[in-house]
């Protein structure tokens, strides 16, 4: 199965933004790539170096503009997506979410980050409610099951290998993974150790400069990078296989060995 992760620089023009996941869903299903799948960064809707608190003003429905635009994309092209938005929240503040939707267009499934940035200065729970850790995302899709999670959730094995107990044998990572000192290598690090850890193909697509770091990239289970985009904007294509998939795990079996389950922590009393 061929896929394709799209990296760029989303701003705090949605319209614009829109537009620019539009054209990396085109390329991604044109006849010189013919993916089946194209992933996009986190915060593809909006992106912003300010607060998490200017999140609430664009935030969208699950049926809002940006959400269909990028279906209607889908649909035309034929090809599955997906994409890292902004969702309006039943309570005060929006979710950070990741939409799955088909070649049709029709919803697969979504996920609200669990893990928020509050990391290196930021505190981007001032602006977004976290989701819930109990509702991983896995869809079946080309023949293969895919888990999805967000970013900083990448720091923390236990996304990872929620969804891989929820069936996935691909873990997708849209991501805004944010500059400085020592945070690409911290990026590739972690996205090799998720995929060798899990015996997982992971696919990462990252917004690129001037916010983040780029380097979008595909690994395979036993942690070999097979694409990477580099820092500039663009589309860098991967093939997956369920031979090598099953090669890896029958020779590394961690996932048969394992002795421990990851269970939610629960919230500490007020």
């Amino acid at each position: 199965m061929k896929v394709a992760l799209g990296q760029f620089s989303a701003g705090t023009d949605p319209a614009e933004n829109t537009t620019a996941a539009g054209l990396l869903i085109e390329s991604a299903a044109g006849a010189g790539a013919g993916a089946e799948l194209v992933v996009l960064p986190e915060s593809s809707l909006f992106a912003t170096s300010g607060g998490a608190g200017a999140v609430a003003a664009v935030a969208e429905d699950l049926d809002g503009p940006f959400v269909s635009a990028i279906a209607t994309q889908a649909k035309r092209h034929g090809i599955a997506v997906v994409v890292g938005t902004y969702e309006k929240g039943a309570g005060r503040l929006p979710y950070n979410t990741l939409v799955a939707m088909d070649s049709s267009g029709d919803l697969l499934g979504c996920y609200r980050k669990v893990h928020l940035y509050d990391a290196f200065g930021y505190r981007e729970s001032d602006g977004i409610s976290a989701g819930n850790p109990e509702e991983p995302l896995v869809f079946r899709l080309g023949g293969f099951r895919f888990g999805a999670f967000t970013c900083y959730d990448l720091r923390f094995p236990e996304s990872a290998r929620s969804a891989v107990d929820g069936g996935a044998d691909v873990l997708l990572v849209p991501a805004m993974w944010i500059r400085g000192p020592g945070k690409e290598d911290h990026w590739t690090t972690l996205l090799k150790a998720r995929a060798i850890e899990n015996t997982a193909y992971v696919l990462a697509a990252n917004q690129a400069g001037p916010l983040a770091t780029g380097y979008s990239m595909a690994v395979d289970p036993a942690g070999v990078v097979i694409a990477n985009a580099g820092e500039e904007p663009g589309l860098v294509l991967a093939d997956l296989s369920g031979d090598r998939l099953e090669q890896v795990r029958s020779r590394v079996p961690v996932l048969a060995n394992r002795r421990y389950a990851v269970v939610p922590r629960p919230k500490p009393l007020p």
